[in-house]
């Protein structure tokens, strides 16, 4: 179990079951062309990185089944998933490990 902490922040955040805490990536403010987008023009991406998990899906007969992805992972995942967060100024997603679409080696 990892909790989601960055730079000097005084709140932890720690999924609950299959939900995972994500970092989203920078969106890109120039394009190919060298045309400046104005931050209303910009798309939000839809990978990031992986800052916390949490202990799993409870299962039928009283375990957890282990998530697929690890705290450090980079992740494509649907645009329509994540519930935003603002602590401390940064901005995180919540969902759920089945909103993942892949992992980015």
């Amino acid at each position: 179990m990892a909790t989601a902490t960055k730079k000097k922040s005084k709140v932890a955040l720690q999924p609950l079951g299959d939900r995972v805490v994500v970092a989203r990536d920078e969106s890109l403010d120039i394009t190919a062309g060298g045309i400046v987008l104005p931050d209303s023009a910009q798309d939000k991406p839809s990978r990031g990185t992986i800052i916390a998990v949490g202990n799993g899906k409870l299962l039928d007969d009283g375990t957890r089944g282990e998530l697929q992805v690890k705290k450090g992972d980079r992740v494509l995942f649907t645009s329509y998933a994540p519930e935003t967060i603002n602590l401390d100024d940064e901005e995180y997603l919540l969902m759920s490990e089945g909103d993942i679409l892949a992992v980015i080696e």
